[in-house]
């Protein structure tokens, strides 16, 4: 389905100590927050590979399950999910499940009552309607489980029937995600609870138990929980330093691509600069198709600079990756767009280690192979009623 087109990666075989402080310094600096080392990193694909993992780690907790995520709808895996939760919680497992008031909104009350009459501690952030208008706007895009402090999940997956199975048609999602551990781990928890404190009202659940930090790994790791400003929020900050950091490839997954005008501008500008700058779309299948529209004024000068977009066909990508120069690779929750980058809370780890990068330049090549190449050409050709369906959603920009 792919194109011969497709350029592999450059792969940093033998990269040298100096490169790899220069990007660890570059995003030190730009962010902040320091890498932590002796982490371990592995990477599941699509629900089938996704859920067991996190059902099974569960399942072994035996202190506390401290989870949150944005989407919680229907479908098999919510009622398993529900099942297992509860069963740790009428074990004696303190257990704390958080939903965004407006994206798990959906949920079946059913199981909100199953999981609070087996003692689990339901907390909804933001919940709707509320008075605090000015709240309403700004979510919690988060998704985050950690079981007894050592072992943490993060990625794009939501718990609904979409992630279930394995991407094998337009009912089920393509879907990346990750499971944690090491001293990164108490970083997810620090963002698990800056959620959490909010909803609660109290800081001292947050240290209520608290575990040291164990080396599980050999991956430099570091994670940034990014909350909604009225300026640039880290995961903007972050975005923007990845694509001035690129010196050779930048690729870049997301399902929903609303881009500031300055994040084109730097794109752009990394293409012309002779970056190999590829980005991987939703194609015809897409549950937002008011994202795509409306962030149609960052094609062309994208395509004009040399930028190669992906349309993915087989179902929806649901994935957030990014990766440069076969070095750094980030993943988490964020999408790159504007809501991510300003309106909601976000979770994005960046992970220093050319193995891991390789690993996932190596699923992005695999996604190339069931996506089509769109040019500055089919651009130009997309039609009249295409082209007012966009100036319509342009309005809607800021919100997708």
């Amino acid at each position: 389905m792919g194109s011969s087109s497709v350029k592999k990666c450059r792969i940093a075989e033998g990269t040298s100590a100096d490169t790899l402080d220069r990007y660890r310094h570059g995003l030190e600096t730009a962010l902040g927050v320091p890498f932590t080392a002796g982490n371990e990193i592995d990477v599941y694909r699509n629900g089938d590979e996704i859920f067991p993992p996190m059902l099974d780690a569960i399942s072994r907790s035996t202190e506390m399950v401290e989870f949150l995520t944005f989407i919680y709808w229907k479908g098999d895996i919510a009622e398993k999910f529900v099942e297992v939760l509860s069963e740790r919680a009428l074990a004696g497992v303190t257990v704390r499940v958080l939903l965004d008031g407006f994206g798990a909104r959906p949920m079946p009350q059913n199981l909100v009552e199953r999981m609070e009459n087996a003692g689990v501690q339901v907390r909804w952030f933001r919940p709707l309607p509320q008075w605090k208008v000015w709240n309403i706007d700004n979510r919690t895009h988060r998704k985050i489980l950690v079981c007894d402090g050592q072992i943490g999940f993060t990625g794009g997956v939501g718990i609904a029937s979409e992630w279930e199975g394995n991407a094998q048609d337009p009912d089920h999602w393509r879907e990346t995600h990750f499971r944690v551990r090491g001293p990164a781990v108490t970083a997810l928890r620090s963002a698990f609870y800056q959620d959490w404190v909010e909803a609660e009202y109290r800081v001292d659940c947050a240290l209520e138990r608290v575990w040291p930090s164990r080396q599980a790994g050999d991956k430099l790791v570091q994670v940034l929980a990014s909350t909604a400003s009225v300026g640039f929020t880290d995961i903007a900050i972050l975005h923007e330093a990845l694509v001035l950091l690129a010196q050779k490839s930048l690729r870049i997954i997301t399902p929903y691509f609303a881009p500031h005008e300055r994040d084109v501008e730097v794109i752009a500008d990394a293409a012309r600069r002779g970056v190999d700058v590829q980005i991987i779309l939703p194609g015809p299948h897409i549950d937002k198709r008011v994202s795509e529209l409306a962030a149609s004024d960052a094609f062309e000068p994208l395509f004009e600079a040399g930028v190669k977009i992906w349309r993915y066909q087989p179902t929806m990508i649901h994935t957030k990756l990014v990766t440069v120069d076969g070095v750094v690779t980030c993943i988490g929750s964020a999408n790159f767009n504007q809501r991510s980058a300003s309106k909601d809370d976000e979770i994005a780890l960046c992970v220093l280690d050319p193995a891991f990068a390789r690993k996932m330049d190596g699923q992005f090549d695999e996604d190339c192979e069931k996506s089509v190449l769109t040019t500055l050409d089919d651009w130009k050709k997309r039609g009249i009623g295409r082209r007012a369906r966009e100036a319509m959603a342009h309005v809607m920009k800021p919100e997708t």
